[in-house]
């Protein structure tokens, strides 16, 4: 296979992850219905139950994307008030992790059993068949990150590309790239999985992989402030709530980023396993200092960014 080949095949595998996470987060939004809308109104009463939804639904959803959208979505709607959407804002960063530990335990061969249990449930009656096509939407994430695995195998002997992402090493250079591709492609799973199938195959350093995946945090609001544009100011409010978030976590982790980045690869002997870890660590300390800050700094928040009472449902959230 030539480098065009082998290079369009890579790509035509990364739209094939994408169309298979869009697709399963579209699945299984049709499953829930308005009775997830009503259910996460309920469940999202206080920050630290809303934080929890958010992780949970972004891990099963595969997207941050997606779950941040939808309560930008449900603010606009009134359906939540704006303080309970910041908790699952934050929560859906720590959801996001979820695809790190997957790829890192070298999961991606499982695609094809998701696809053919998939396929079998469709044939099922008319509600199996909705949970069938989100199961092998599931399967085809992962069968598309194991194509992508076989694809990106022969760059290993490419010292252009090993020189140009050793430039990643640098974490300014490195969280930048990692913003920049996730808004392109509208997925910090994509730009998540990429680097640790990297890392694993011994491409990218995981000092060089970490501010990547933590850059592509900030990449990632770039679905909801867009979702956000023609809604209501509370609705748009909350979308720059999200990037403000994330931007102010990587300004926090930045002067420490490359000693961060060397303490998490010596936490263990498996280089992906490593950026899963500092993915993880990052979000939740980000996280967690902002849900145990919440009641200082959500009012001039609201206030800086015109998200008053009248704009839409901004409830009192202990």
């Amino acid at each position: 296979m030539s480098p065009l080949q082998g290079l369009f095949s890579a790509i035509s595998a990364v739209i094939l992850f994408l169309y298979g996470l869009q697709g399963f987060s579209r699945e299984l939004q049709a499953v829930g219905g308005t009775a997830l809308q009503t259910w996460l109104a309920r469940v999202t009463a206080s920050r630290w139950r809303g934080f929890l939804v958010g992780a949970l639904a972004t891990a099963v959803v595969q997207s941050s994307s997606a779950t941040t959208a939808l309560a930008v979505t449900l603010v606009d709607a009134a359906v939540i008030p704006f303080r309970a959407s910041l908790g699952v804002l934050l929560g859906a960063n720590v959801g996001t992790t979820a695809t790190a530990w997957l790829v890192s335990f070298k999961l991606t061969g499982i695609g094809p059993v998701f696809i053919v249990l998939g396929a079998v449930l469709s044939i099922l009656p008319v509600r199996a068949k909705v949970i069938g096509k989100a199961v092998c939407y599931f399967g085809l994430v992962f069968f598309a990150l194991d194509l992508i695995s076989t694809e990106l195998k022969p760059l290993q002997n490419s010292a252009q590309l090993k020189d140009w992402l050793a430039l990643a090493e640098a974490p300014l250079m490195g969280v930048l790239a990692g913003a920049v591709f996730t808004a392109l492609v509208q997925s910090s799973s994509v730009t998540t999985g990429l680097a640790i199938l990297l890392v694993q195959q011994g491409v990218l350093p995981p000092e060089a992989a970490i501010p990547i995946v933590i850059g592509s945090n900030v990449g990632s609001t770039s679905t909801a402030l867009i979702a956000g544009l023609g809604m209501r100011p509370v609705a748009r409010a909350t979308a720059i709530a999200n990037f403000l978030f994330n931007a102010a976590g990587v300004l926090v982790y930045l002067p420490f980023l490359r000693s961060f980045s060397r303490a998490a690869a010596d936490l263990t002997a498996n280089p992906g396993m490593a950026v899963a870890w500092a993915h993880l660590i990052f979000n939740l300390t980000v996280a967690l200092i902002f849900l145990l800050t919440l009641n200082w700094i959500e009012p001039p928040l609201r206030s800086w960014l015109g998200a008053d009472v009248k704009s839409g449902g901004l409830g009192s959230v202990p």
